[in-house]
């Protein structure tokens, strides 16, 4: 899967802004990604600090660039054009502080062209790395909420194609309207497109084709039908139980002659209880690997990496997201 994706970066160059510069595993990453050739990373931060980190860890970012946001020579255009994106919601004085802040000022890179993507979260919260692309980035034309998806992927012992499956939202929408988990169908279908699976969609509920009855599946037969209608192209159906969605012996019971039902490989979930806790058992479980969380609906490709990541996942996430660009 990622040969793909850095094939995909070595015939379109990127730069991508790391929040976190001085972060050991941050810099770790970037030396491998200098080394790789395929990726440009950026990072940020106080220059003196970025490199006596990158000297103590033993890192090699020779050359890579670092922008420092308190003697960023282009900072006085940056703050005019976030007064000008707030719209009168941040004075001039409250912009210029926020931008000393490196999760704001990597956004305003991405968003005045310095850089393709931005990848934080190493020693920020996830809500520090969305509010800002929410307020700066914004959600692209067509998209009214931002979603979010994993990438599921898990290895053979005899080294055929490994399994990769999509599953949203997982980590954003904590109670997300018909229209929002429609809308995150549509987008986790399209990321799973970029990682080579064909997408077949199941909007998943604990009642499979109203065998259920209650607000929740309701909830889910609205949602399909949403993406059915944003979407007809898509092989998409609900509401399924996940034993109908990926078990072909059930499915013939219960939804005999789906296209979906028994082959599912994206999986779309009615809340974020239910997508955590299942991409997780997937995770723990199933043995998959775990890719995301993978920021959907947004201008640009931003994502976030969780706390406790390491510089193999902050490798791992930076080539994702730049392929998103």
């Amino acid at each position: 899967m990622f040969e793909k994706l850095i094939e995909i970066l070595k015939a379109n160059p990127r730069k991508i802004v790391f929040t976190e510069g001085p972060d050991a595993r941050i810099l770790e990453a970037a030396d491998k990604l200098k080394k790789g050739g395929f990726l440009t990373p950026v990072l940020v931060g106080n220059v003196d600090e970025v490199k006596a980190a990158a000297k103590a860890g033993n890192f090699d970012i020779e050359g890579l660039e670092i922008l420092d946001p308190l003697t960023y020579e282009n900072m006085d255009a940056m703050v005019a054009k976030m007064v000008e994106l707030r719209k009168g919601k941040m004075t001039e004085e409250e912009c210029a502080n926020a931008l000393k802040k490196g999760n704001y000022f990597g956004t305003m890179l991405v968003k005045m062209g310095v850089a393709d993507a931005l990848l934080g979260g190493a020693t920020y919260s996830t809500a520090d790395t969305v509010r800002p692309a929410l307020q700066l980035i914004k959600t692209k034309p067509g998209s009214k909420s931002v979603s979010s998806s994993f990438i599921m992927v898990r290895e053979h012992e005899d080294g055929s194609e490994p399994e990769v499956l999509a599953m949203g939202d997982c980590a954003i929408n904590i109670k997300p309207s018909p229209e929002e988990i429609a809308e995150c169908a549509v987008e986790t279908a399209r990321t799973a497109g970029i990682f080579g699976v064909d997408p077949k969609i199941a909007m998943l509920s604990y009642s499979t084709m109203g065998s259920g009855a209650g607000e929740d599946v309701d909830k889910m037969v609205e949602a399909t039908k949403l993406a059915q209608e944003a979407a007809p192209e898509l092989a998409l159906e609900g509401e399924l139980q996940f034993d109908a969605a990926v078990s072909p012996v059930v499915a013939k019971t219960k939804c005999k002659g789906s296209k979906v039902a028994g082959q599912a490989n994206v999986f779309i979930f009615p809340d974020i209880n239910a997508g955590n806790i299942g991409y997780k058992i997937a995770q723990r479980l199933g043995g998959f690997d775990a890719y995301g969380p993978i920021l959907q609906g947004l201008n640009a490709p931003i994502n976030d990496l969780s706390r406790g990541c390491n510089a193999d996942e902050v490798y791992s996430m930076a080539i994702i997201t730049a392929a998103l660009a």
